[in-house]
């Protein structure tokens, strides 16, 4: 493998792309595909079990989806300033230096492809689920998702805009599909019965703070991928005006969908009965249409995989491209094809992928990258502060509103995030800790190789 020397400044849309096919709706769909997935099914129950109102439980959506939009508010500026493609990696490095963005990009791009692995064994869980026969080929038809998956986008950036767009209507048609069935039946039958004969005291003060950071782990969760577009800021026909409107656009449409799932659930379940149920869609569904409540969600979960699994797959492409132009990757990653697709990027992400899969270890890396996603954000925040004061006269096409206000809050909530999973975690904290410590001999040797 031959790495390019690392600190070669890359033209902001390389040489490779001839031309931007992408537009505001596929970055919208891309955002609802990354965004909603296996989180929104199963986050309902420990949030319910944090907060035990139903006012409370609502009112956590609407902050987590708060807190999402402020930071797309600070990061369509960054993706705007450097329209390149390769997610969060391309300006932490422009901002806070090499070593923060060989952290950020490989992070982002191992527990991305973790991800799929992940997505493929629950899509493939779904599928065995309604056809039990087929239950000895589970790691199989997993295999297989992630395979189909990456022969449909190495056919191109339009074929791949066009599976996202098309993906993604599907996944929201069958959610809000649940929904209407939720509420029709809360129609017929009135309010659900409550079992519950003591009576809830929802938490206060600090403890109600503490409930409520805990339950926006898992809500965060859900949210995250809303930075979706900002990984293919190089192929958007305009990013000054798409980037900001796609982020917007798909943030706005999860938080509605998400609250109308959670409206809909509370609509046929008491908030007990969600906190007790490992998966919501599941115990609505049962009561909804009952015996046949089973089958139904999991063809839910069927159609709902495949957006997500082509959204994680397209943005990991995109950070391998980046980190191979830049040469902390193999400098092969850079090439793309003549149909706008980075094909040993794509192939070599579509091979690890493979490996997680087989090896059973994508879990534990999933867990352990959960405290740097939100690390990077923070990084990305900062990395607004520190661009304004050393480049106050770079066109920025968009600006951060509100900006340093607006910034500063979503900067300071990730921080006080992060504390609270180490409080919460502090092993896997020390894991984070000795990662970083680790890391830094590898960027140095990297470097080295590059020179």
């Amino acid at each position: 493998m031959t790495l390019a020397p690392p600190l070669v400044e890359v033209p902001l849309v390389p040489a490779s792309r001839p031309e931007r096919p992408l537009g505001m709706w596929f970055g919208i769909a891309v955002g609802v595909g990354g965004m909603i997935g296996a989180g929104i099914l199963r986050s309902p129950a420990e949030v319910a079990t944090r907060l035990p109102l139903p006012s409370l439980f609502l009112a956590a959506w609407v902050i987590g989806g708060i807190y999402a939009l402020l930071g797309a508010n600070a990061i369509a500026e960054l993706a705007t300033m450097h329209p390149r493609s390769g997610g969060q990696y391309v300006f932490v490095r422009r901002a806070l230096g090499p070593y923060a963005g060989f952290l950020v990009g490989w992070n982002d791009w191992l527990s991305t492809v973790a991800s799929v692995a992940a997505l493929a064994i629950v899509e493939a869980e779904a599928i065995v689920a309604l056809f039990p026969g087929l239950a000895p080929f589970l790691l199989p038809i997993a295999a297989l998702t992630m395979a189909l998956t990456t022969i449909v986008l190495l056919r191109g950036v339009r074929e791949s805009d066009r599976a996202q767009r098309v993906t993604s209507a599907m996944k929201a048609f069958v959610l809000l599909v649940l929904v209407g069935a939720c509420f029709a039946w809360r129609f017929r039958h009135g309010a659900p019965a409550v079992e519950a004969a003591v009576p809830i005291v929802p938490p206060t003060g600090l403890a109600l703070l503490a409930a409520m950071m805990v339950a926006l782990q898992g809500i965060i969760y859900a949210y995250d991928g809303w930075t979706g577009v900002v990984y293919f800021s190089g192929e958007v026909r305009d990013p000054g005006r798409e980037i900001p409107r796609a982020l917007a656009g798909g943030l706005i449409a999860t938080m509605v969908l998400y609250l109308l799932i959670n409206a809909a659930f509370l609509a046929v379940m008491p908030l007990a009965t969600i906190a007790e149920s490992p998966l919501a869609a599941a115990s609505a569904a049962s009561v909804v249409l009952g015996g046949a409540g089973g089958s139904a969600v999991q063809v839910l979960i069927a159609l709902v995989i495949p957006s997500t699994l082509i959204a994680a797959t397209l943005m990991a492409s995109r950070v391998g491209l980046a980190l191979g132009e830049d040469g902390f990757a193999p400098r092969s990653f850079a090439r793309v094809s003549a149909g706008g697709t980075p094909r040993p990027s794509l192939i070599a992400g579509a091979v690890v992928m493979q490996l997680f899969l087989l090896t059973g270890t994508f879990e534990r890396l999933i867990a352990i990258c959960a405290f740097l996603f939100v690390a990077s954000y923070a990084m990305s925040f900062a990395s607004v502060f520190v661009l304004r004061r050393r480049e106050p006269d770079a066109p920025r096409p968009y600006r951060s509103r509100g900006h340093p206000w607006t910034t500063g809050l979503v900067l300071a909530g990730s921080l006080v995030f992060l504390g609270t999973m180490v409080a919460a975690e502090p092993r896997g904290g020390l894991v984070v800790a000795v990662l970083l410590a680790l890391s830094y001999p590898a960027y140095r040797t990297i470097v080295r190789r590059g020179g």
